[in-house]
């Protein structure tokens, strides 16, 4: 059976293992930086588990100190990781009560209370832990199954450095004088290394996820304006029913090949961005954006009334008639055309609807351009309204 000692050192072999392999993870993928914050997180613990060791066979009251930080230090810097992965803002929140929590420890074993500084330690690294698995628990969105071992992980840990410092507290052990060494401390040592090696294997498991997820928002993202592209339109929209309440606005920006020819086409490109900017500006929650190729755009708009769709899209064509672009020639200034498809009673598929906002689109073209036209509207006999005249 292995004693404490070789349970440390097992524990140490693990972590420098699993360190190496983060790191050469993140060397092959700078992008990803929680990995990189793993591999560090794992590295502190790896010292921390050698000076533990070191401290077991020549207790000392300054090695203690510093071994205990580094055990909250390593935990922090994992927590750290797990808040970049999710996209946990406020840092701060784990950061500061931790470093709070290394002060009162490194206090109480100066004063020769290191038992109470364990017992300290311990309980920081559970709480640590526990909102590592928290944060996977509720904030996970991408594979639940993945997600959720993390969090069984992460609470598994947690409740074995909270039995230590339980034990530690029963005994009345405030002051030791020596490593602790209890069935918990065992315990948790083998626990420690089933976890970390299965948080390793996880932690690439999460790198190819963010990796697939971040292919797959590149092959569906425009990369001049940011916007969505025809395949975003048809990932997100593509198997969607198009109720009486659902709208598909296109654009397309007015004499944007003789704007090309006249001004350049890094003009053109401005243009374009400038138009990107302005449906974001008008983007609501229930509103997708895209960009269809070249001069063309489409707004998809949920919960929408044909006066409020017919609204929205005025006021984007309005606000884009605003905008000035410097050029060499002086100052330039675009509009847009735009036509709107609405869903049916029956659930229009997307390309019925988009045919409908293409006609419409033609047909706000033959009017004159600089206007939007609902297909509800074409076959009646009152005139286009001229929404989107340019000052």
């Amino acid at each position: 059976m292995l004693d404490f000692s070789s349970l440390l050192l097992a524990a140490a072999l693990s972590g420098i293992c699993l360190s190496i392999t983060m790191f050469a993870i993140w060397f092959a993928a700078p992008r990803a930086s929680f990995v990189l914050t793993v591999g560090c997180g794992i590295l502190v613990l790896v010292v921390h588990v050698i000076l533990f060791w070191r401290y077991t066979k020549e207790p000392d009251p300054l090695l203690c100190q510093v071994a205990l930080a580094l055990l909250s230090l390593g935990f922090l810097v994992i927590c750290l990781s797990a808040m970049q992965y999710l996209g946990v803002p406020d840092y701060r929140r784990a950061i500061l009560p931790t470093l709070a929590a290394m002060t009162i420890c490194a206090a109480v074993t100066s004063l020769g209370l290191d038992g109470v500084g364990f017992i300290v330690t311990y309980v920081t690294v559970t709480v640590l832990l526990s909102a590592i698995g928290t944060m996977f628990w509720l904030n996970g969105s991408h594979d639940r199954k993945i997600l959720l071992v993390v969090s069984f992980l992460g609470g598994t840990c947690a409740v074995s450095f909270a039995l230590c410092a339980v034990v530690l507290v029963a005994k009345g052990q405030w002051t030791l004088g020596a490593a602790p060494d209890n069935w918990a401390e065992r315990l948790n040592s083998v626990v420690a290394v089933a976890c970390m090696t299965g948080l390793g294997a996880l932690t690439l498991s999460l790198h190819h996820l963010q990796a697939q997820i971040e292919l797959k928002a590149e092959t569906m993202t425009d990369p001049l304006t940011g916007l969505m592209n025809r395949r975003g339109l048809m990932s997100l929209h593509g198997e969607r029913a198009f109720g009486p309440f659902m709208a598909v606005v296109m654009f397309d920006l007015d004499h944007f090949k003789k704007t090309n020819d006249i001004y350049g086409h890094p003009v053109g490109d401005q243009v374009l961005c400038r138009f990107a900017a302005v449906i974001r500006k008008y983007a609501r929650t229930g509103v997708d954006a895209f960009r269809l190729g070249g001069e063309e755009f489409a707004i998809v708009i949920s919960r929408v009334t044909e006066e409020r769709a017919y609204e929205l899209a005025s006021k984007i064509g309005v606000a884009f008639g605003t905008e000035i672009v410097a050029t060499s020639h002086g100052p330039l200034r675009s509009t847009v055309s735009g036509g709107i498809g609405f869903g049916g009673a029956n659930g229009n598929s997307l390309g019925e609807v988009l045919a409908e906002a293409d006609a419409a689109l033609y047909a706000a073209k033959r009017a004159g351009r600089n206007c939007v036209v609902s297909h509800k509207r074409m076959g009646k006999a009152e005139p286009i309204k001229p929404a989107l005249r340019s000052a």
